[in-house]
């Protein structure tokens, strides 16, 4: 029973992440419902070694439908991979506690903005080319990689939003790329976890493939309806967010 909940869950997850990140908004809260007494590392452990396949399976369907940068996303992603390594270290000696209380307000921020600027993310316009835009890029992996490894909650939503806003991507083209980025960032994490034998493998194998399902439908469903489809699941995940992550700093006992 707890693998077939945490499996549906992991479902869910795939599919929302898919189309704009955020599964773990639902992935990690069903894992700590089934788990409770479990340590948390072991449980992010299982997120990652569970989503990290969704995630490849989206970046390869949209590598097929959308034009992608390969020149500048490949050195990204291995930044993005360096950047999660060392963020995984600082959390050993540093806690990331002062992030809980501001992180609502970034986002808060960031969803403002989208809100506001009704044409952002609309068409792909990309700002720079070449290497301006491959170092663009490895910028953005570099620093969310590092936040990834380091605290992780909305990593996939501040990709998207800083592809479209720096870098000038439609909502889809910054889904597409951000994906890249953040199966790198992924799975610089699971081998830290795994290192630490901080991963159950008999349940990450059957949510991978869960995970992998619900991704090839959400995947499915933003190509199909395009960047406006893209962009209203962009708002809905960063709301959700907003509202998790200001219970977890502000009102949770």
């Amino acid at each position: 029973m707890e693998l077939l909940l945490v499996s549906v869950a992991s479902l869910f997850a795939g599919f929302v992440d898919a189309i704009v990140g955020g599964g773990g908004l639902i992935l990690v809260p069903a894992l700590f419902a089934v788990f409770p007494t479990t340590h948390p590392a072991t449980l992010f452990g299982v997120n990652k070694s569970a989503s990290m396949w969704g995630t490849a399976a989206a970046t390869v369907q949209f590598a097929r439908r959308v034009q992608m940068p390969w020149a500048s996303l490949l050195p990204a992603a291995g930044l993005a991979f360096a950047g999660s390594m060392a963020g995984a270290w600082t959390v050993t000696v540093i806690s990331p506690d002062f992030l809980r209380r501001a992180l609502p307000l970034v986002l808060l921020a960031v969803l403002l903005y989208t809100l506001a600027r009704k044409d952002l993310g609309r068409q792909h316009a990309p700002t720079f080319s070449g290497r301006q835009e491959a170092a663009a890029a490895g910028v953005l992996g570099l620093t969310i990689g590092f936040y990834d490894g380091f605290f992780g909650p909305g990593t996939g939503s501040f990709l998207v939003f800083l592809f479209v806003r720096w870098l000038g991507y439609d909502f889809l083209h910054a889904s597409a790329s951000a994906k890249l980025l953040n199966v790198s960032s992924n799975v610089a994490a699971v081998l830290l976890f795994a290192w630490k034998g901080h991963v159950w493998w008999h349940f990450a194998l059957s949510m991978a493939v869960a995970n992998v399902v619900g991704s090839l439908l959400g995947t499915r469903l933003a190509l199909k309806h395009g960047s406006g489809f893209v962009r209203g699941v962009f708002i809905v995940v960063v709301s959700a967010l907003i509202l998790k992550t200001t219970y977890d700093a502000w009102l949770k006992a």
